[in-house]
Parts: structure tokens; C-alpha cells; sequence
């Protein structure tokens, strides 16, 4: 570790920092911008019928707003690295459109295609990369280091009350991520094996209490939803992600900075049984992988 809240593969930290702002200022621009082309193609299908032009822009960002909204309800927060088959359909959208650019009226639709394709690579290939160095404090066989969070009715409680039992340790950006929902949704549907270890399962995210609240009523299992105010505990661990939220998102009551994804398996005293600390935000490890680390320390 370097001393900054979170280390990265950029170098300079004000290097990183730009970085990570104009990532939030994507990944705004970004699902504006699709939806907005899906739609006006779709309407223009209608309007002016069914064109190759118009048909391959809607498809070219249709692909990806498919694909998050299948991760939003399918509750399975693990997807390929590249997205081999949303590049695919986007670049098949644009080639339609390229084939229709002779057409009336196929200027727009054209132009709308390759930007949606352009975008979809911008964001498969950068903005999903998280640029990080895994935390030299989460290394396995390590004690996990004491930290601060709360309960979500404000109650302050240490990291060391985990003791006494194996820990599943997930921190996760907010009820505005798909991603991190779609996780929590998975590890609930096996908490009861999970429990049948021992094993508590313990969901940190620096959002306000009155979020990580409503998060919890969605759930039977009886897993501990606690908020890192000001990203404290996370600072502490090196995990912080700077600007991390998408821009714009402060409005509804979210911190700009937010936590890198990252899950740790502990023992009962407390040390480091896994640490997954993923460089793509897409990309999260499965309950499975969880069962099979508790067994093997049992």
C-alpha cells in the first residue's frame, strides 16, 4: 500500500482520480445515451418502418440494456470478462445498419449504431475494469484488521464482534448496483448451507442507513446489513473506490466515493480464509466457491 485510500495500477493518484471521474461520467452518458437510441430506433421502425438501418441501431444498443436488465432479474451477478456475445449482437446491429446506409433516412440510424457500439466497448473493455491493487491488508492467513461500521439503526460495532464464528465478509457498492444486488440475492438463496457451516453472513456498504434499511426487508435470510459511514471502514482496508458512483446518482442520497467489490472468508478467530478482490465489477465469485473454502477449513 502507498498511503492513498486505494491503490490502483495507474500510478499517480490524481491520475487515477481523473480516471475514475470520467468513468462516472461514462457510465451515465453511457445508459443515457443507449436508451435514448433503442428508443427513438424503435420508433422510427414505426414510423418509417421496419429499415435495416433503423432495425441495427436498435439492435446495437437494445443488446445492452437486455443484458443488465437479465443481471437486474435473473440474480446472478457473475458475467464473462469481455461479454463475447453483447459485442457480438452490437456488432452485428451496426454491420445491419451499414447494410441499410444506402436507404432513405439511414444517416441517423447509422450514426446511432456506431455510437452504441462504440460505447459498448468503451464500457466491456474500460469502464467495467476497476484498475485495482488487491489491499495488502486482506491477504489470506491474515488476521482480519479491526475496523468500524454500524448497525443500520446508527448502532457503532467493531469488526473484532465477528469473532466466534466463520465470517462471509461482502462489501458491496449500494441498492444502485445490479451487480451487488444480484449477489446478495445468490448468497441469500444459500444461506441456509452457508449456516449449516457455521458461517454468518455479514453485507457492508458505505450507502445511507435509511437504503441499507429498505435492503434488508427484501430478505427472509437472517444475514447482518451494517453501513460504512464516509467509507471508513473501507479507507482502513485500502478497498475505497473514488468516485466510484455513477454521476448524477448523489441526488438520490448516495456518497460520490464507494467501495471496491471484494468478499473475505474468515474463521472463527478472525484470520483470512479468502479474499476476493476482483478487478472487474461484473465478475464475482459464487456461493459455491464459499461452501467449498468453509469445508475445507472445517
Amino acid at each position: 500500500m502507498n498511503g492513498s485510500p486505494y491503490s490502483v495500477r495507474l500510478g499517480h493518484p490524481q491520475a487515477a482520480a481523473r480516471t475514475a471521474r470520467l468513468k462516472s461520467a461514462f457510465v451515465t452518458a453511457f445508459l443515457i445515451s443507449q436508451t435514448a437510441i433503442f428508443a427513438h430506433s424503435l420508433w422510427l421502425v414505426g414510423t418509417i418502418g421496419p429499415t435495416l438501418a433503423a432495425g441495427g441501431s436498435a439492435l446495437a444498443s437494445g443488446v445492452m440494456l437486455g443484458f443488465l436488465a437479465t443481471v437486474a432479474l435473473s440474480g446472478r451477478p457473475r458475467t464473462s470478462p469481455n461479454l463475447p456475445g453483447v459485442v457480438s449482437i452490437s456488432a452485428a446491429g451496426l454491420a445491419l445498419s451499414l447494410a441499410g446506409s444506402g436507404s432513405a433516412g439511414s444517416r441517423l440510424p447509422l450514426l446511432y449504431a456506431v455510437v452504441a457500439f462504440a460505447g459498448t466497448l468503451v464500457y466491456v473493455f474500460w469502464y467495467s475494469r476497476l484498475g485495482r491493487s488487491e489491499s495488502s491488508l486482506l491477504g489470506v492467513g491474515q488476521a482480519l484488521p479491526d475496523f468500524e461500521v454500524q448497525e443500520a439503526d446508527g448502532t457503532t460495532l467493531s469488526a473484532s464482534t465477528f469473532r466466534g464464528r466463520p465470517t462471509v465478509l461482502v462489501f458491496f457498492r449500494g441498492n444502485w448496483c445490479p451487480l451487488c444486488m444480484a449477489q446478495i440475492r445468490e448468497v441469500a438463496g444459500h444461506y441456509r448451507e452457508l449456516e449449516r457451516r457455521g458461517a454468518q453472513v455479514v453485507l457492508v456498504s458505505p450507502q445511507p442507513h435509511e437504503k441499507t434499511s429498505e435492503l434488508a426487508q427484501r430478505f427472509d435470510a437472517p444475514m447482518r446489513f451494517l453501513v460504512d459511514p464516509d467509507n471508513a471502514a473501507a479507507r482502513r482496508l485500502g478497498i475505497v473506490h473514488q468516485a466510484g458512483l455513477p454521476l448524477g446518482m448523489q441526488a438520490l442520497g448516495y456518497d460520490t466515493d464507494t467501495v471496491l467489490p471484494t468478499v473475505v472468508i474468515t474463521d472463527a478467530e478472525g484470520r483470512i480464509l479468502f479474499s476476493d478482490q476482483t478487478d472487474n465489477y461484473r465478475v464475482r465469485p459464487e456461493p459455491q466457491t464459499f461452501l467449498r473454502i468453509l469445508d475445507a477449513a472445517r
